[in-house]
């Protein structure tokens, strides 16, 4: 058996000057009548681990349920990709839902992106050592604004992976130009993403505010994130974390909400908040089936085909390009 090297690992910079209107962006949305975040700075090293953690939680029936498809489904989820694809894994993470499939799939080329550079890394010098026969590659990016993948990214048969339901943390806007961009990277490729599908409130509740609180310290760890990029001064302790179900947009929110009266400041400016306060750091839209259908027919892709669990409270689709 041929052995890869091990895996090659780049890091795709942001546009040229983006680091300052980054900063200034994020400046921008804590200043805002209704302050707000991006939810990509809810991760880094730590936030990586601890939502690691939330997906084994009781409460958290996306990570399980979308497993267990993955696991039910992979061989029709082969059979529809067709041999040696170039498996793209948006968002890897620890690369585990991804490394599930490939005794089906046998691709030839797995290109692991994150946000996350240095514990894709980690993840991936394990994984290698697993999968010897796979050409590897790391890509430390933030896919959520671009997408642009090195040369050294195999072209023949792309699958881009998006598992996690992450799409639902786009508006639907967001989501149809983000589908978009993957469509014009995968010429004669697929998609196969993960949905969460509308569900009881109480249900979807738990899920992002469950009993032990480990959301809550994934949420509130965005605030180390954001005093190591802008400099602020945020405590902790000031804050807490909730989740509500918005029924008439059909999404959960994340907010961080101030415990009293205080002042956060940075270089070259600050922000009042008053006790009760919040900042909105992430939403999570539940979709119907049929109306994630239509979006991604919008985005230029054709032949879809769902998997969906027994409940039909998640579900797996499969686009071709």
């Amino acid at each position: 058996m041929k052995r890869s090297p091990g895996p090659a690992f780049f890091s795709v910079p942001a546009e040229a000057g983006a680091s300052g209107s980054e900063r200034s962006a994020v400046i921008d949305g804590l200043k805002a009548e209704s302050s707000w975040v991006s939810p990509k700075y809810l991760y880094g090293p730590l936030g990586s681990r601890l939502f690691e953690a939330v997906t084994e939680l009781p409460e958290y029936y996306p990570t399980r349920t979308e497993r267990s498809l993955l696991g039910s489904c992979r061989d029709h989820i082969a059979n529809a990709v067709g041999p040696e694809p170039t498996l793209i894994d948006l968002g890897a993470g620890n690369c585990e839902k991804a490394s599930s499939l490939f005794a089906s799939l046998k691709p030839r080329q797995y290109v692991a992106v994150d946000i996350s550079v240095e514990f894709l890394r980690h993840s991936m010098l394990h994984l290698q050592r697993e999968f010897p026969q796979i050409k590897m590659l790391g890509v430390g990016m933030d896919f959520s604004t671009s997408m642009r993948l090195p040369d050294e990214v195999r072209r023949e048969n792309r699958m881009f992976f998006y598992p996690g339901s992450s799409i639902g943390n786009f508006t639907p806007e967001n989501a149809l130009a983000f589908l978009s961009r993957i469509r014009a990277h995968c010429a004669d490729g697929s998609l196969l993403i993960g949905i969460d599908l509308v569900k009881p409130a109480s249900i979807l509740q738990s899920a992002y505010d469950d009993a032990l609180g480990v959301t809550a310290a994934f949420n509130l760890n965005l605030l180390n994130n954001l005093n190591a990029l802008i400099g602020s001064d945020f405590v902790v302790g000031d804050w807490q974390h909730r989740a509500v179900f918005n029924a008439s947009l059909s999404r959960i929110e994340m907010h961080l909400e101030a415990r009293r009266d205080l002042t956060v400041s940075w270089p070259g400016g600050a922000r009042r908040f008053a006790r009760g306060e919040r900042i909105h750091t992430e939403n999570s839209y539940k979709y119907a089936l049929e109306d994630f259908k239509a979006l991604v027919r919008r985005a230029g892709f054709r032949e879809l085909r769902a998997w969906t669990d027994e409940r039909d409270w998640f579900a797996l689709c499969h686009a071709i390009a």
